[in-house]
């Protein structure tokens, strides 16, 4: 079976911290069953000087986010929505919006 949720996609964070914000994945992990969200679950990390010339210092970086947390936002409903599996004539299987049945363009 097929993500429901890929590369590229527009998500919105369902549940967590970051409820209600949207972004973009940039990756996704699928033995953790995460994904990597753009602008959404930022940390602060604690980082020691590797080089020389490396500086050290708190850092604030993106983590991957439980795929369970997050939603497709569908650009044509403009509201979350989940993602369903449409079987075509040729055989081809896309995915499509649940609400308004838009095929989501494969990457």
């Amino acid at each position: 079976m097929g993500l429901k949720i890929r590369k590229g996609d527009f998500v919105q964070v369902i549940k967590g911290k970051d409820s209600g914000k949207k972004g973009r994945v940039i990756r996704v992990y699928p033995k953790e069953n995460r994904a990597l969200v753009e602008g959404v679950n930022f940390v602060k990390k604690h980082v020691r000087p590797r080089k020389i010339d490396q500086q050290g210092g708190i850092v604030s970086m993106e983590k991957p986010v439980p795929l369970a947390n997050l939603k497709y936002f569908c650009m044509k409903c403009g509201k979350p929505t989940r993602v369903r599996f449409r079987l075509l004539p040729d055989g081809n299987k896309l995915r499509c919006c649940a609400g308004c049945q838009e095929i989501i363009e494969p990457r």
